[in-house]
């Protein structure tokens, strides 16, 4: 565990170096508050106490957000020929990927954590039903744990960021819309295999304010099989 910390510090404080944490969590608040508070069907328009707005535009913007995140992990380590030098230590595969992964998480933790305002404000203008709240807030970590894992996935077989960016991108649209598409056109058990698949079924249910297994262990299997196959690509480059 001490070595898994150690790769996450140095993450995380490689993210706040390069600006990037602090560019991910103005835009991140801008776009949420944005939209939450002013624009379209924000919460004075629908005129309830509930988190739902915020919810919905946070489903979007981390899924543009977290390949951003993820994109230079492992990619960059590859270009600098510094993946080389981190194999040699005495440190397991899996201790790199989960550093790194829970890096990006905390990151995005943190950014959640900068929303809590919101909370309170609702909370004192209705009556706000805080089981949901506390779900909604649940998905969005299980969410992006989901697409970080993904990413660090196309982190690691590619040297070029925008390559791991779009790569992420691309799988993860089969999980955000084509999924969903296919399912509204299909019955029977692919109907409903494409359905379980796509992670708006999931998402929704969890931000209703409905805690199922089905949910999370759709959500932890992905990022399980997801993780699995980064250690996978790194224990090709260990031994290559």
């Amino acid at each position: 565990m001490k070595q898994i910390w150690i790769i996450t510090q140095r993450e995380l404080k490689a993210y706040f170096d390069s600006l990037m944490a602090y560019i991910l969590l103005i835009l991140f608040l801008g776009f949420s508050g944005f939209f939450t508070w002013i624009y379209g069907s924000d919460i004075f328009y629908i005129k309830q106490a509930t988190l739902m707005p915020f919810f919905s535009i946070a489903y979007w913007t981390l899924f543009f957000f977290i390949p951003a995140l993820t994109m230079r992990l492992l990619s960059e380590e590859n270009r600098m020929g510094t993946l080389e030098l981190l194999l040699t230590k005495p440190l397991s595969n899996w201790q790199i990927v989960f550093g790194k992964f829970l890096a990006a998480l905390l990151l995005i933790i943190i950014a959640l954590l900068m929303t809590f305002p919101y909370v309170i404000t609702i909370s004192s203008i209705g009556n706000m039903d805080a089981g949901q709240v506390i779900s909604g807030y649940i998905a969005l970590i299980f969410f992006s744990a989901m697409y970080i894992s993904i990413g660090l996935f196309t982190s690691s077989f590619t040297n070029n960021q925008i390559v791991s960016y779009l790569s992420a991108l691309f799988i993860g649209i089969f999980f955000q819309i084509i999924f969903g598409m296919l399912a509204q056109n299909s019955s029977g058990v692919i109907g409903k295999t494409l359905d379980y698949l796509s992670v708006s079924t999931h998402f929704e249910s969890m931000t209703r304010g409905v805690l199922d297994t089905r949910d999370l262990v759709y959500f932890i299997g992905i990022s399980f099989i997801s993780l699995v196959l980064t250690e996978t690509m790194l224990i090709k480059k260990r031994y290559a």
